[in-house]
Parts: structure tokens; C-alpha cells; sequence
């Protein structure tokens, strides 16, 4: 039976997809049952959505009185322009890329499993921060169930492989095959792709909580055994194909490319603000994405700010100095911008 889905119910989707914290998610849940259809179409999404208003609801309230929580939290706070999932295979050298690019105390070591809890580190390009979070390995015979939790929160993948591996073709269609049965879909678009765009059909919104990350595959210890023909290889194999980049953990080979192509392929913008007769606040630029305007830089400002803004004066590229814009104007990487409100 058709879904019929209704424009309030998609935009609250949209809204639960974009959320950045269980709270706001909790609050999206009830926002998408109180405005889906209630038709027979719609009634496994309808326990679904019930399922997941129950599970934020008593993970948000703490424990019962009495009780203590215990063991490694297994979800982290997303801080930096993206949060990044660092995933592989046991022994890919998933760990020591981590501990490279982010100077992160992360166990390393030649045996299996050394990560058992996510690590998190950040990754600096310019200006900016990447949040890069090392996770423990997946395989054909391995898989923390809590995995999936930790990765509701990221905005992207790197896909670690250790590419002269000869079982590395295996561990490749393991990991994919384990995310997607658990509802993780990796793909090769990212959000500054534009050949990225998903249609916004009752297929994909039947199906809401599906995470979709967007993947760069890294050829790890490609100092050891280099061949430019590997990956080609391996996409032959597999029928798997991601952007890649060959780098190397223990020589540092690659890494330098590392942050630019994030910010690429993310479609970071970076936004300073200022006060009226005062110098821009250049130290720690707001990080948003492509296609924002300057009322979601005023949402990362203070949503008062944001609830009272009636324009801004701006600079940058696509506007003279000092430009009076309104709220729905749309910023572009570098700009400056002077909030008014009423």
C-alpha cells in the first residue's frame, strides 16, 4: 500500500536526519508520529518510530533510581565541521592512522582488536577541525553490536584497508555486507558531489533511520607494496568503488591530502563573525555546509539570536562590502558577517 507520506511529515524527517544531538532527535520522533498517515501503509514505520521515542526517551532519563550506568559510553559528542568514523579490519592499521593524523593515545599494536571503545581526536586543516573517531574492527566474524549507535552521529567514513592484504577483497565485501544488514549504508557520494543528490521518494522515507555515510577509502601501508594498479584491482573484484587515497600510517605518505579532501568533499564553509565598529572574530570560524544562509549562522550563534534576526551586513566574495543581506542570503566559504536583530 502507498505511504501517501504528507509535506509535514517529510520535512520532519528532513529535520530528524539533520538533528545533531538525542535530544533534538527525541523531538523530531514525536514531531514525524504525530504527522505520519495513520493508514495500514504505514504501520511498521509507525512501531518503528515508537520503538525509537521509547529508546532515546530511557536512554535520555539516566538510569532508574538505585541504578548506575556502567561501562564505556559508546556514542561521541559531534564537535569540529565533521565527525568522521574511522572503520577496517583487524590489523588494516586503522589505529595508527588515527594516532598520526590526531596525535591521540590510540593503542597500537600488531595484534587484533587494540581498539574496544570509540576514540575520538581532532584533525586540523587550516582554520578547522575534523573530529576523527577510531572504532573497533569489523569482520566477516566480528561486529560490536554498539557500533551502530556510535555511527547515527557521523557525517562520513574512512574506510581503512590494508591494500597488499591478500584476503583484503574479503574484508572489503565483510564490512559493507555487516553495515548494510544493520541499516549503515557506505557510498561513494558525498555531499559536495553533485551527482549526490538522492530523490526524495517513498522508498527512501519508508525507510528513515537508514544511515548513509559517505565513504573515502584509504589504501593504507601503500609504502610497502605501491601499485597504482591495486585499487583498480580491487574495484574489478568487489564491484565496490569509493574514492581513495593511498597513504601510508608509518611514513606519514598521503596524510598532507588528508584534510583538504574532507573539507572538498564535505562542502565545508567557514563563517567569521563580527560585532557592529569591531574587527571580524577570526580565531575559530563558524563551520556549516554548502548552500547555507546566514539565519543557520545565526542558529550557531544562539537561537535567540537566530529567533530575533531581522538582517546582516556581510563581506566576502559574492557581496560588496558591508552588504546589507537578508536572512535567507546564502554564504560562501571566507564570509564575514555582522548579525542585526530586532
Amino acid at each position: 500500500m502507498p505511504a501517501n507520506l504528507s509535506p509535514d511529515y517529510k520535512k520532519a524527517e528532513q529535520t530528524y536526519r539533520a538533528a545533531r544531538d538525542d535530544r533534538e532527535r527525541l523531538a523530531c520522533l514525536r514531531d514525524m508520529l504525530r504527522t505520519i498517515p495513520k493508514h495500514k501503509g504505514t504501520e511498521h514505520l509507525q512501531a518503528d518510530i515508537k520503538s525509537r521515542i521509547k529508546q532515546l526517551s530511557d536512554e535520555l532519563t539516566g538510569p532508574k533510581k538505585g541504578g548506575a550506568r556502567t561501562g564505556p559510553v559508546h556514542v561521541v559528542r559531534p564537535d569540529g565541521a565533521a565527525q568522521i568514523a574511522l572503520l577496517g579490519p583487524p590489523n588494516a592499521g586503522k589505529s595508527a592512522l588515527h594516532a598520526r593524523l590526531t596525535g591521540s593515545r590510540a593503542e597500537v599494536g600488531p595484534y587484533p582488536h587494540t581498539t574496544h571503545a570509540p576514540t575520538p581526536g581532532m584533525l586540523a586543516f587550516e582554520d578547522v577541525q575534523f573530529q576523527l573517531i577510531d572504532l573497533p574492527p569489523i569482520s566477516a566474524d566480528f561486529f560490536e553490536p554498539w557500533l551502530i549507535g556510535a555511527l547515527q552521529p557521523a557525517d562520513a567514513a574512512l574506510l581503512v584497508l590494508d591494500i597488499a592484504a591478500p584476503d583484503c577483497t574479503d574484508h572489503l565485501d565483510a564490512i559493507v555486507k555487516r553495515l548494510q544488514e544493520r541499516k549503515i549504508t557506505l557510498t561513494k557520494t558525498w555531499p559536495a558531489d553533485p551527482s549526490s543528490a538522492v530523490e526524495d521518494d517513498d522508498a527512501r522515507a519508508l525507510d528513515p533511520f537508514r544511515v548513509h555515510l559517505p565513504t573515502l577509502l584509504l589504501a593504507n601501508k601503500s609504502d610497502l607494496n605501491p601499485s597504482e594498479d591495486d585499487l583498480a584491482v580491487l574495484e574489478d573484484l568487489t564491484g565496490i568503488a569509493f574514492p581513495s587515497l593511498s597513504v601510508s600510517a608509518r611514513s606519514g605518505q598521503g596524510l598532507e591530502r588528508l584534510g583538504q579532501v574532507l573539507f572538498d568533499k564535505l562542502g565545508v564553509v567557514r563563517v567569521y563573525t563580527k560585532s557592529p565598529g569591531k574587527p571580524p572574530e577570526k580565531d575559530r570560524p563558524f563551520t556549516l555546509r554548502a548552500g547555507a544562509t546566514v539565519l543557520d549562522v545565526a542558529r550557531l550563534v544562539h537561537k535567540d539570536i537566530a529567533n530575533s534576526l531581522r538582517y546582516a551586513r556581510a563581506w566576502g566574495r559574492s557581496v560588496f562590502d558591508g552588504q546589507q543581506v537578508g536572512p535567507e542570503h546564502v554564504v560562501e566559504d571566507r564570509d564575514i558577517v555582522e548579525l542585526h536583530m530586532r
